[in-house]
């Protein structure tokens, strides 16, 4: 049973996984990054233990804690200037909802860098109107900071707010903000267990929110 969308104004998103397709770019990243650094990568780890927060995903995996902020500079050099092509349908559907007249924003852990530059190369920084990224936040995923500093900025309530995200950190994070909580399934390895964290909404595909939010 479905929470009800009518009162919602506010869609706020998730980055990779949910509008960008860049696991494969994001995962081939790691890789290079635990060469670089001389550590063997264990793939059935990185798949069971992935996460939006990569410094739990470096303890999972063994990295020494001193060589943390090393990988993530190393991910973002591998990473380059790459960018991710959008899941399909997620242009036009962002545009759709957009028209319809839903205030939207991002909160992601990415780099503030990274996507600003893959908002502008995809025509999508009109859409949004407030991005906050890894640099604005001090807690990490699945703390609720971000999502409540997005609205904060906005001037909307949480009860008209919505999160969209693709995987199970998302939807506790939505939770723990008291939000609305949309899951998306993604290729990202934990997206696979989406529907084990309970979103109020659970989608196959991006598109399907227009059925939910008719504006």
């Amino acid at each position: 049973m479905y929470r009800r969308t009518e009162n919602i104004t506010t869609l706020l998103f998730d980055w990779d996984g949910t509008i960008a397709d860049s696991a494969q770019l994001g995962l081939t990243a790691f890789q290079k990054s635990f060469d670089a650094l001389g550590f063997a990568f264990p793939q059935e780890i990185y798949e069971t233990a992935y996460s939006p927060n990569w410094y739990s995903i470096y303890e999972a995996m063994g990295l020494p804690k001193e060589t943390w902020a090393t990988a993530d500079d190393l991910w973002m050099q591998h990473y380059g200037k790459q960018t991710a092509k959008l899941i399909e349908g997620v242009g036009d559907t962002l545009r759709q909802l957009h028209h319809r007249g839903y205030r939207m924003g991002i909160v992601s852990s990415g780099t503030e860098s990274r996507l600003t530059r893959e908002l502008r190369a995809q025509g999508l920084t009109e859409l949004f109107d407030v991005v906050i990224c890894n640099e604005q936040m001090i807690n990490k995923k699945p703390h609720p900071e971000g999502l409540l500093s997005a609205l904060g900025t906005l001037n909307r309530p949480i009860a008209e707010a919505c999160y969209v995200g693709d995987s199970p950190e998302d939807i506790e994070m939505g939770k723990r903000a008291q939000l609305l909580t949309a899951g998306v399934r993604s290729t990202y390895p934990t997206s696979w267990r989406l529907r084990e964290a309970n979103p109020d909404i659970y989608l196959e595909s991006f598109s399907e929110l227009t059925i939910h939010f008719p504006g």
